[in-house]
């Protein structure tokens, strides 16, 4: 059994075809065929299943493949301490982020990071919460910024900041007279939701204290995006909760309304699996994160965190 060996198990259930996965490992599909093979010969068993369409792993080889990556993990872990890498800036690493947070944050911070890092290659995934777990988990992932707690124990999460919600309505006097707005001034008629499987959907729904919002009278709607939702509050289709983050522009003050301390946030944080051992990296992208967080959130000190399980 060879470490290599592993690695072609692992492409191919990846991949779950032998040329697609032959590319990934950069040989040739004859050479990884044959090494699978005597891998299954010396273990006794069969790891994939070759009657299916596509190919997928037998149960046994579930557990066998589960096993290799684990194996791969720590092999990179010891080469990573062999050779000093904790302490280097440099490389392509892999970092996922939840769409309610990416474009808000991002332009805050990734260029003076990436110029004071010249040596570091991100590659940025907008995912959401569930497929970041699951690629911290399988190693598809290096690092990611979602909304925490997660409560996974097999994951290490670092706190970034909390965010404060703010409602977004066309009328600010919607709710209140007042200059804030309490959870109880909230009503679920004409609230705009993102679409089931955001984080923040649950979040707004747990501050409004409502199992669901009631459907408009005259249309229904889901997305994805916190812009859309805000185009049609303007437009006077109903009113929503944003994140902070997402109303730095001047001209949105007039359309937002903040909450009476304390403040509903939502907490924010860098999350790796606990077999990461990049600390450098690590404190240096939260460094430069908070470094460039606005007043209103990196000075926030009155506030309760919103759950979002």
């Amino acid at each position: 059994m060879t470490i290599q060996q592993l690695k072609y198990i692992v492409a191919l259930d990846h991949k779950r075809h032998y040329v697609k996965a032959a590319e990934e490992c950069f040989v040739a599909q004859p050479t990884l065929t044959i090494q699978v093979k005597k891998l299954e010969e010396e273990l006794g068993t069969t790891i994939f299943n070759r009657d299916k369409t596509p190919l997928e792993p037998t149960p046994i080889g579930e557990i066998l493949i589960a096993k290799a990556r684990s194996i791969l993990r720590e092999t990179n872990e010891f080469k990573e301490f062999a050779y000093n890498e904790k302490t280097q800036l440099s490389g392509e690493y892999t970092l996922g982020i939840i769409p309610t947070i990416a474009p808000y944050l991002l332009p805050l911070f990734l260029d003076t990071f990436l110029k004071a890092n010249p040596e570091i290659n991100l590659v940025i995934k907008e995912m959401q919460t569930e497929h970041i777990i699951e690629a911290l988990h399988n190693g598809t992932l290096d690092i990611s910024i979602l909304s925490t707690p997660l409560s996974n124990p097999a994951l290490r999460e670092i706190h970034l900041y909390q965010e404060p919600f703010l409602v977004y309505c066309k009328n600010p006097k919607q709710f209140s007279t007042s200059n804030t707005v309490h959870q109880d001034d909230l009503t679920p008629e004409d609230l705009l939701l993102l679409e089931e499987g955001h984080c923040f959907r649950n979040q707004v729904l747990n501050i409004c204290k409502k199992s669901e919002a009631k459907k408009n009278k005259h249309f229904v709607f889901e997305s994805g995006s916190i812009q859309t939702i805000k185009n049609l509050v303007k437009a006077g289709l109903g009113y929503s909760l944003v994140p902070q983050l997402s109303v730095l522009e001047p001209s949105e003050r007039t359309f937002i309304k903040p909450f009476q301390n304390p403040k509903p946030t939502r907490e924010i944080s860098l999350v790796v699996n606990k077999s990461f051992t990049k600390e450098k990296l690590i404190e240096t992208l939260l460094a430069n994160i908070k470094r460039n967080l606005p007043d209103e959130v990196s000075k926030l000190d009155n506030y309760i965190k919103v759950r979002w399980k």
